[in-house]
């Protein structure tokens, strides 16, 4: 019994920006939605320079030449974000002072009684 498989089509078919999200549509169907904050240059650019983007690389990148950043639907299926993306201190998980209620004191146990 053999498995069909049906051929990806990761190529843009279109794009949509809102004040937080990156949405991307490929032609196979897939949408691929990632948080804006990922894309600093996007995230800072304005309404107007958001929406000037071109496809690239075959249909398999985007391009907004108004702020110089580029996509690909590669990156993008992976969740890749920028390498110029800094999460917040408080997202990248700061050490937990350890429960001392927890810690070893030195002392030995006592066995339990039956």
């Amino acid at each position: 019994m053999g498995i069909l498989a049906l051929a990806a089509d990761e190529r843009v078919a279109a794009l949509r920006c809102t004040d937080d999200t990156l949405s991307v549509d490929l032609m196979d169907g897939r949408t691929i939605t990632a948080p804006l904050v990922w894309y600093p240059r996007l995230a800072n650019a304005s309404k107007a320079q958001r929406e000037n983007w071109q496809v690239c690389g075959g249909g398999y990148g985007i391009h907004w030449p108004d702020v110089d950043e580029d996509l690909s639907t590669e990156g993008l299926l992976r969740g890749a974000p920028s390498p110029e993306y800094r999460p917040a201190k408080s997202a990248r998980g700061t050490k937990k002072k350890p429960n001392r209620s927890f810690q070893r004191t030195g002392k030995k146990r006592q066995p339990l009684n039956s």
